[in-house]
């Protein structure tokens, strides 16, 4: 028969505790930022959506239709182009567009007015083209 040991038993040091601490804080909080869910979810219309109306589309610039997950820009005078509003770079929702380009929130990649190409990283791949329909004065989702 063997007799249990009389040796105290170590705790782990007070720097091995915080560096685990530190490290989950890390991983939840990467978590996050990799997440595409919450307020930066980016939604899908459906075809035959009516978005709005084209003077609601400002010259060189854009309008972004969360609810339909689509960002509409006129790059110039009466050309109407239509994007993913979901960045490609870890799937925030755009947020602003201004200046020919349309900007992501999150990482800050900008991608272009007129085709959706990366202008900033750090994303690598442009925002792909949605099709939509100008009929009159209205933009709807083809």
């Amino acid at each position: 028969m063997t007799s249990a040991s009389s040796q105290p038993v170590a705790n782990p040091a007070r720097r091995t505790v915080m560096a685990a601490a530190g490290a989950a804080g890390l991983t939840v909080a990467l978590a996050a930022c990799g997440s595409d869910g919450g307020s930066d979810t980016v939604g899908s219309g459906a075809a035959g959506s009516a978005l709005g109306r084209t003077s609601d589309i400002p010259e060189g610039g854009g309008k972004i239709f969360k609810d339909e997950g689509v960002v509409v820009t006129q790059p110039s005078a009466g050309t109407y182009k239509a994007f993913s509003a979901k960045c490609t770079h870890q799937g925030c929702a755009v947020g602003s567009v201004s200046d020919g380009v349309i900007v992501c929130p999150c990482h800050n990649s900008h991608f272009s007015v007129e085709d959706g190409s990366v202008k900033q990283g750090p994303a690598t791949q442009g925002l792909p083209a949605k099709k939509i329909k100008v009929s009159g004065d209205s933009i709807e989702l083809a």
